[in-house]
């Protein structure tokens, strides 16, 4: 975990994505996922975000 620091303050930020399916099928299937993924790093890369 990486901590930032700045003048007055000091933080670090994770998040964990949790998805809810109805009858636990599988969604995130390897097209859907690596697209979900591209989307996800491309907004955290414009907003400065480690990935």
């Amino acid at each position: 975990m990486e901590v930032k620091y700045g003048r007055g303050y000091v933080y670090a930020i994770q998040y964990h994505i949790v998805w809810c399916v109805k009858y636990r099928r599988k969604v995130l299937t390897s097209e859907v996922g690596r697209y979900l993924f591209s989307v996800l790093e491309g907004y955290a890369a414009d907003n400065g975000f480690a990935v």
